[in-house]
C-alpha cells in the first residue's frame, strides 16, 4: 500500500519510511543528477540574492530615495546667509544617513523581523510570544507548538526573566506597551498620507523652474490628478503595477548620483570636507536656535527609513542590506554633496535646489524620472500602511474592514479599499491645504521621528527578551538612538505650529478609533469568559440537551477556545430545538505572521459521544486572511471526520499503558501512526482527543479526506463507521451558521467619557464596519444571528 497522501495544494507529503525506500531504490545516475542540481543552486545563490536586491529597490527604498527633492529647501526655507552653513547642513545629513538608516535600521533593526515580517506590530508579536503582554488572553499552550511560533527560553534569574515578570506584573504596563505600539502604527498611517503629498508635489514642482510665470495652483491641480491616479490603481496590487518599479528607482539613484558627481566636479569639490564632524559643531555655534530648528529639515533626509522596515516582508534581510550599501547609500551621499556644491555658488536657488542643479541638457528626462520615482515612493508607503492596518486588525486593534489579497504568490500584498479612499481624500486635502513643501515637510518630519522613537523603545525590549543581549549593549544602542532621535524630536517641536500639528491630529484620531475598538473587543471577550456555561450544566441536560434534536449540523461561532459560550445557552433557552450535531467554532488570530494550512485546525469532543458535540479552533496569523479559505467549511469537516477516525483508533489501543482517553499524549502519537505496511506517516494536522474541556494535541496522518479508510493494524470499529455515517447524513441535511450579535453598552454608573466611548464611538464603529458573517464568508441562506446585550 502506497502511503502517499496529497495535501490541498497538490503537493505530496510522504511517510518517512516511504521516502527512505525511494532513496534506496533510486538509480545512481538520478541521485548524481540531484546532487549536481543542488550544487548549481548553491553556486547561483549569490546571483539570486543580487536579483532580489535589485527588486527591493522598487519596493523598499523609493521613499528614502526621493528625499533629495526637498531636504535643502526645508532646511533653509528663507535664505543661506553663510556658505559654510551649507557645509554644516551637509555634514548633518551625512551623519544622519550613517547613524539612522545604515547603522540602526539596515544593520540592527532589520534583523528583528518576525520570520521576515517587519513593522511595529511585527515587533509587538515577537514580544507577545516571549512574554504574556497580550491584552486578550486567548492563547493556549498548543499554540506554542506551531512551526511558526518561534520563541526562546531564559533562566529564571536572568535579566530577561526579570524584565518579563515586570512587564507581566501589572495590567497598566501591558496597556502602556499597547498604546506605544498603536502610537507608532498611527504615525505610519500619517506617513501614508504625507509621503505621497510631499513626494509628488516636490517632483511636479520642477515644472515652475522652467516656467516661473506659471500659476502655482496649476502645480497643485497636476499633483492632485497624479494622486487620484495613484490611489485608483491600488486595487491592481503591487504585483501587477510594480513590475517596472525597480528599474525606475535604480535609474533614479544612478541619475542623482551622477548629477551629484558632476556638480562636485563643476562647482566646489571642497564640500567633501563635510565628512568631518567638526563642521556640525561650527554650524550650531554660528546659528544657535535657528540651527537647532533647521534639524527639522535635515530630518527629512532619513524619511522612508521606517517604511524600509515595514516593507521588509518580500525580501531577505541580506538582499536589503546589499541594495542599501551598494546602491542607495553612496548615491544619496553623492546627490546631497552635489546639491551642496551647487548651493555654495548659487545661494538664491535654495528653494528648488535639486532642479536648479540639473544640467540643462538632461533636465526634462530627469524631471520625468523624478515624477515616476515619487509615485513609486508613494506606492511603497501606501502598501506599508495597508500591511500594518491588516496586522492591527488581526490583533483586535482596528475595526473590521475589507481586506483583499492582490497576489497569489505574495501573502503580504493586500489592498484595503476603505482605507485607500480615506488616505486619498486626506492626502489631497493636505496637498491643497498647505500648497507648499515647507509646511508639509514639517508635518512629515514630526511623524517620522515619532515612529523612530517608538521603534527604539520596542527594540530595547526585543534585545532583552528575544535576543537576550547583555544589558550594556542594550543601554548603548538605546542611549545612542534616543540621543539622536530625541535631538530631532526637540527640533520638530518648534515647528508644531508650522504644519507639525497635522500628523499629531491624524494620529490622535486613529489612536482614538483603534484604542476604543480594542477596548470594546476586550470587554466583549471578558463577557464571553465570565458568562460561559459550565460543562456540568451541559452534561446535566443529557444527550438530547433537553430539546428536540433536528437533523443537520449547527456551527456555533464563538471567541472562546474553551468552555461553552453564553450564546449557546441563550439560543437553547429561547428555541425549543437544536441540531443533531453541534460544533463550536473559534476563529482566532495568534501573534505569528502565518499559521500553515496543515496546522490550522484543532478539533476535540465535548461531552460523551452520544451528545455529538465538538469544538473546532481555527488559528490564523496576522498575515493570513480568513476569507481566502473559500473551502473553510470543507476543511473544517475534513478535520472533524479525521478526528473521529483517530479517536476510534486510539480507543482500540486503550488497554495500553501509554494511552489515556483524558488527553495524555502518548509515545505512539509522538512517533507517528502505523499503516498496514508498517510505514510511519508524517504528522500534519493537530487534533485533540479528550472528554475534558482542554486541548491536548494528538498527531494525525496528513490530509485524509472524508472517504479515506485509516487502519492501525486492525479494522475500524463499527462505532466509528456509524458515527461517520451519522455525520455525513447530518451534513447532507444542512449546515447552519449561528453567530452572536452582541451589543455593548456602558453601565449607568459609568463616567461620561466611558459612555461616549462605548455608547457612541464604539457603537458607530460596529455599525459601519463589516459584519462577522461577511468576514467568515457565511452564506446568508444558512445564517442565524442570536442577539444579546451586556453592560461594561
Amino acid at each position: 500500500m502506497d502511503s502517499r497522501v496529497e495535501d490541498d495544494s497538490g503537493t505530496e507529503n510522504k511517510g518517512s519510511m516511504w521516502v527512505l525506500d525511494q532513496k534506496l531504490d533510486q538509480p545512481m545516475d538520478e541521485e548524481a543528477e540531484r546532487l549536481r542540481i543542488m550544487y548549481r543552486e548553491k553556486k547561483f545563490s549569490m546571483l539570486l540574492l543580487l536579483r532580489l536586491a535589485f527588486q527591493s529597490l522598487g519596493v523598499v527604498f523609493g521613499d528614502l530615495g526621493t528625499s533629495p527633492l526637498y531636504v535643502f529647501y526645508n532646511t533653509f526655507p528663507g535664505k543661506i546667509d553663510d556658505p559654510e552653513d551649507v557645509i554644516g547642513a551637509l555634514s548633518l545629513i551625512i551623519y544622519s544617513l550613517t547613524l539612522i538608516p545604515l547603522l540602526k535600521y539596515v544593520l540592527v533593526v532589520c534583523k528583528a523581523n518576525d520570520n521576515g515580517q517587519g513593522g511595529t506590530f511585527a515587533l509587538y508579536s515577537l514580544l507577545c510570544r516571549h512574554a504574556k503582554v497580550k491584552i486578550i488572553p486567548n492563547q493556549h499552550r498548543t499554540d506554542e507548538e506551531l512551526t511558526t511560533y518561534s520563541r526562546s527560553t531564559f533562566h529564571e534569574q536572568s535579566y530577561a526573566a526579570k524584565t518579563k515578570r515586570w512587564l507581566e506584573g501589572h495590567a497598566s504596563r501591558k496597556n502602556s506597551l499597547l498604546l506605544l505600539v498603536l502610537l507608532g502604527t498611527c504615525m505610519v498611517i500619517g506617513d501614508g498620507i504625507l509621503t505621497p503629498a510631499i513626494s509628488v508635489l516636490s517632483a511636479v514642482g520642477g515644472i515652475k523652474v522652467r516656467g516661473p510665470s506659471m500659476d502655482p495652483d496649476i502645480i497643485i491641480v497636476v499633483a492632485a490628478l497624479i494622486l487620484v491616479g495613484l490611489f485608483s490603481m491600488q486595487h491592481y496590487g503591487t504585483d501587477r503595477v510594480g513590475w517596472l518599479f525597480a528599474p525606475i528607482v535604480l535609474l533614479w539613484f544612478l541619475m542623482i548620483g551622477g548629477i551629484g558627481m558632476y556638480n562636485i566636479w563643476k562647482y566646489d569639490s571642497s564640500v567633501l570636507k563635510a565628512f568631518s564632524p567638526v563642521y556640525i559643531y561650527r554650524y550650531f555655534r554660528r546659528n544657535g536656535k535657528n540651527g537647532w530648528t533647521s534639524l527639522g529639515g535635515i530630518m527629512l533626509s532619513i524619511t522612508g527609513t521606517e517604511a524600509l522596515f515595514a516593507d521588509l516582508a518580500h525580501f531577505p534581510v541580506l538582499a536589503v542590506q546589499i541594495a542599501f550599501i551598494v546602491v542607495v547609500f553612496p548615491c544619496l551621499l553623492l546627490a546631497y554633496c552635489g546639491q551642496a556644491a551647487y548651493l555654495t555658488q548659487n545661494h538664491e536657488h535654495v528653494v528648488d535646489a535639486f532642479y536648479n542643479s540639473i544640467p540643462g541638457s538632461i533636465y526634462w528626462p530627469v524631471f520625468l524620472v523624478a515624477t515616476a520615482a515619487a509615485i513609486v515612493a508613494s506606492q511603497a508607503t501606501i502598501s506599508a500602511t495597508f500591511s500594518i492596518i491588516k496586522q492591527a486588525l488581526a490583533h483586535g486593534c482596528f475595526p473590521r474592514v475589507k481586506v483583499v489579497h492582490t497576489s497569489k504568490n505574495f501573502l503580504g500584498q493586500i489592498y484595503v479599499p476603505d482605507i485607500n479612499w480615506i488616505l486619498m481624500i486626506l492626502c489631497i486635502s493636505v496637498t491643497a491645504g498647505f500648497k507648499n513643501q515647507s509646511q508639509i515637510g514639517n508635518a512629515y518630519g514630526t511623524a517620522v521621528v515619532v515612529v523612530m522613537l517608538v521603534t527604539t523603545l520596542l527594540m530595547a525590549l526585543i534585545m532583552i527578551l528575544v535576543w537576550r543581549c547583555h544589558w550594556l549593549l542594550v543601554v548603548i544602542f538605546t542611549g545612542l538612538s534616543l540621543l539622536v532621535e530625541g535631538t530631532y524630536f526637540s527640533a520638530v517641536l518648534f515647528k508644531v505650529d508650522q504644519g507639525g500639528w497635522v500628523p499629531l491630529v491624524i494620529a490622535a484620531a486613529f489612536l482614538l478609533i483603534m484604542y476604543v475598538w480594542h477596548y470594546g473587543t476586550v470587554k466583549r471577550y471578558e463577557f464571553e469568559m465570565h458568562s460561559k456555561v459550565s460543562m456540568a450544566w451541559i452534561l446535566g441536560l443529557g444527550p438530547s440537551l433537553g430539546l428536540v434534536r433536528v437533523p443537520g449540523i449547527g456551527l456555533v461561532y464563538t471567541e472562546l477556545a474553551s468552555g461553552v459560550p453564553h450564546i449557546f445557552s441563550h439560543f437553547i433557552t429561547n428555541l425549543p430545538a437544536i441540531h443533531s450535531v453541534v460544533v463550536f467554532v473559534c476563529v482566532k488570530y495568534l501573534p505569528v505572521y502565518t499559521v500553515p494550512a496543515e496546522e490550522r485546525f484543532l478539533v476535540k469532543r465535548i461531552g460523551p459521544k452520544n451528545f455529538h458535540m465538538f469544538r473546532c479552533v481555527a488559528r490564523y496569523g496576522y498575515k493570513d486572511l480568513h476569507k481566502k479559505d473559500d473551502d473553510f467549511e470543507k476543511k473544517l469537516f475534513d478535520s472533524l471526520f479525521m478526528f473521529v477516525r483517530l479517536e476510534s483508533m486510539m480507543e482500540g489501543c486503550s488497554d495500553s499503558d501509554e494511552y489515556s482517553i483524558y488527553g495524555q499524549q502518548t509515545e505512539q502519537s509522538r512517533e507517528g501512526l502505523l499503516n498496514n505496511n508498517g510505514n510511519t506517516t508524517s504528522s500534519s494536522v493537530d487534533l485533540t482527543i479528550s472528554s475534558l474541556d482542554s486541548i491536548v494535541p494528538i498527531k494525525s496522518p496528513a490530509h485524509m479526506n472524508s472517504n479515506t479508510v485509516v487502519s492501525s493494524g486492525q479494522v475500524s470499529s463499527q462505532t466509528e463507521v456509524d458515527e461517520l455515517e451519522f455525520l455525513n447524513n447530518c451534513r447532507d441535511a444542512g449546515v447552519v451558521h449561528i453567530l452572536g450579535n452582541t451589543v455593548v453598552r456602558a453601565s449607568r454608573d459609568s463616567r461620561f467619557y466611558k459612555k461616549i466611548a462605548v455608547d457612541y464611538i464604539y457603537a458607530f464603529l460596529r455599525k459601519i464596519c463589516r459584519e462577522n458573517s461577511v468576514i467568515f464568508n457565511v452564506p446568508h441562506e444558512s445564517l442565524l444571528n442570536v442577539g444579546q446585550i451586556f453592560f461594561v
